[in-house]
């Protein structure tokens, strides 16, 4: 029987937040667009406030690391924290689970998108 070392901390906590710290802006850009690619023009306040959010992240250049780097980052980092569990699935792990499946959804949109053009 294996001895547990008592002074590993449990690391999927970290990834977690690590990868939802990648994927949050991401989304937010994603979201909106889709918010803002409504009405023309747009009538509603979150629609124009979306459309201004967008108009932000593209004069600042920061649309490509956001979409691509932060993404694939949490993505490769999601990936091979759930390769190497041993463990049973907890909170911490679903979450790991379910970023690690939105990186590579918002990184398909994007590529699907960029060939798109």
């Amino acid at each position: 029987m294996a001895r547990m070392n008592m002074n590993a901390r449990p690391v999927m906590p970290l990834v977690a937040a690590v990868q939802l710290v990648c994927i949050a802006p991401a989304a937010l850009f994603l979201t909106s667009v889709l918010v803002g690619a409504g009405d023309n023009p747009p009538r509603f306040g979150l629609a124009i406030q979306s459309r201004r959010l967008v108009a932000w992240f593209a004069t600042h250049g920061t649309v490509a690391p956001l979409l691509i780097l932060l993404p694939l980052a949490a993505l490769a980092v999601g990936g091979a924290t759930l390769l190497q569990m041993r463990r049973p699935a907890t909170f911490a792990t679903l979450v790991v689970a379910w970023a690690t499946g939105t990186s590579a959804c918002i990184l398909a949109i994007v590529v699907r998108h960029a060939l798109a053009n």
